[in-house]
């Protein structure tokens, strides 16, 4: 038995399929999170199945809890799920190759025979008449016959050696095991997407709460302008310009409120809420500093727990195997069939028959066709050991500027705050001379915009925080069981 071209072609097309998830759930697609319009069309793991439908009550939906939904609605996973339920269908096809097959029949019925269309003719009858009793031919004897037939069959047949079929076994395996951490990775980047975007509208909403209290601010400001203009004690610019910063504060809440709204979308559909459901966050910011690591122990982790890594293992594992089927079919193949039968004629009795039969195939001459097919799977094979080669290095270099990242914004949060204590500090000390008459309040509109752009920043600089740890873990392939711990929850 040969491999066959349409076995070739699933070999192809399970390469095909970890190719595709390979570039849909490697570690650095994440940045493409925030991408514009983000849609299921380009990347199934914005899209999800709408689990349940819309509800009046507000959904109280935690960092925990989106995840949860994630992985049990987001349409990028229900493909690799699927796909890896198609291959261990092919697998199982690949099983009976190696399988006996049993083949029961039954039948009956009624049979007329012409016997001179079947070679019997008058004349060839005519020999046999010695055989009949008083060596005559019996009178009335008709070539036309009727029989009434039942019969049953049981037919076996099993490969007992084949050695295309031991390798293509060996290579559905590993295709198994390839689409299992497929799957896998697949996992990690549905808890990357939803955390990343469950974390981006929690920095919304620390804009939007922010924007809130500085409105809240500017219209003291601007009752206070406007009590000093009315009382003589300060000019009519002043109170212009509280109006302007009143107005500037309330398009940065507006705008903050439209971003949140518009994450909140997306990160409904990543979870399988209907859009129109209203979502209440109930954690806040997750801040806390992270242990320090050195390249080389994250390293070993992620050679050891990286699942893109482990699925391009077994990619190289499957093309192997596919190269060992191809140049096995050189080998000889040796297959058993046989059957049992009874059968009855006109009610006259049963009578049983059976047939075994080993088969040894052995191919002379296909070596043009052989050394093509063996080509073609060993470029394949060397393709994949280079990947790998080349994965290596690049999950060394995801580790150090992850672990790079991380460093860096930690000390961006920790100069973020310093800046927001500094700014409050010069507002409250610039607040108290525009109220002692010493300032007019230019500089108090200053000094409230740069706590603004301070609070801002140090919200980004959380998320941004944040992000990097989450990108430290998903590098390491450790993201989906220990993301409340990079995050300090």
């Amino acid at each position: 038995m040969g491999v066959n071209r349409e076995e070739h072609l699933v070999f192809g097309r399970m390469a095909l399929i970890f190719a595709a998830f390979l570039l849909l759930t490697g570690p650095g697609s994440a940045a493409r999170a925030q991408a514009s319009n983000p849609s299921s069309a380009a990347n199934p793991f914005f899209g999800s199945v709408t689990a349940q439908p819309v509800s009046s009550a507000p959904l109280n939906l935690s960092l925990d809890d989106a995840i949860r939904r994630g992985l049990e609605n987001n349409l990028g996973l229900k493909e690799a799920e699927d796909a890896e339920k198609s291959l261990h269908g092919e697998r199982n096809q690949a099983l009976q190759q190696f399988l006996p097959t049993l083949t029961l029949t039954g039948d009956t019925g009624f049979y007329m025979h012409d016997l001179a269309a079947l070679g019997f003719s008058q004349s060839v009858i005519s020999e046999f008449k010695g055989l009949f009793p008083g060596g005559n031919q019996p009178v009335g004897f008709s070539p036309i016959t009727r029989d009434y037939l039942t019969e049953g069959q049981i037919h076996l047949t099993q490969t007992l050696f084949s050695g295309p079929v031991i390798a293509g076994w060996r290579a559905a395996g590993a295709a198994v095991r390839s689409a299992y951490f497929a799957k896998m990775s697949a996992r990690g980047e549905v808890v990357q997407q939803v955390a990343t975007v469950y974390l981006r509208c929690i920095a919304d909403r620390s804009q939007v709460e922010n924007a809130r209290a500085r409105v809240a601010e500017a219209r003291v400001a601007l009752d206070h302008a406007h009590a000093a203009h009315v009382a003589g004690t300060a000019a009519n610019l002043d109170e212009l310009r509280a109006k302007v910063e009143l107005q500037a504060q309330e398009q940065q809440q507006i705008t903050a409120q439209n971003a949140l709204d518009k994450d909140l979308i997306l990160l409904k559909r990543e979870i399988g809420v209907d859009p129109g459901q209203q979502i209440a966050l109930t954690d806040r910011a997750p801040y806390s500093e992270l242990a320090a690591q050195t390249p080389a122990e994250v390293l070993a982790i992620a050679y050891k727990d990286r699942q893109d890594y482990q699925n391009l293992q077994n990619q190289a594992v499957e093309y192997k195997a596919v190269h060992a089927a191809y140049r096995s079919e050189r080998l000889p193949s040796l297959s058993f069939s046989g059957y049992y039968a009874t059968s009855t004629v006109n009610g006259a009795g049963t009578h049983g028959n059976f047939m075994a039969m080993g088969t040894l195939s052995i191919p002379i001459f296909r070596e043009a066709r052989l050394r093509g097919d063996e080509d073609a799977s060993m470029a394949e094979w060397n393709a994949a050991q280079a990947q790998l080669a080349d994965l290596r290095t690049h999950i060394d270099e995801q580790v150090r500027s992850a672990l790079l990242d991380v460093a860096a914004n930690a000390k961006l949060v920790d100069v973020a705050r310093s800046n927001v204590t500094l700014a409050r500090r010069a507002l409250s000390d610039e607040t108290d001379r525009v109220n002692a008459g010493v300032d007019d309040n230019l500089p108090l509109v200053d000094a409230q915009a740069t706590l603004a752009t301070a609070e801002s920043n140090l919200v980004e600089s959380l998320y941004q925080y944040n992000l990097s740890k989450l990108a430290l873990a998903r590098s390491a392939g450790v993201l989906e069981e220990q993301y409340r711990e990079y995050l300090g929850r």
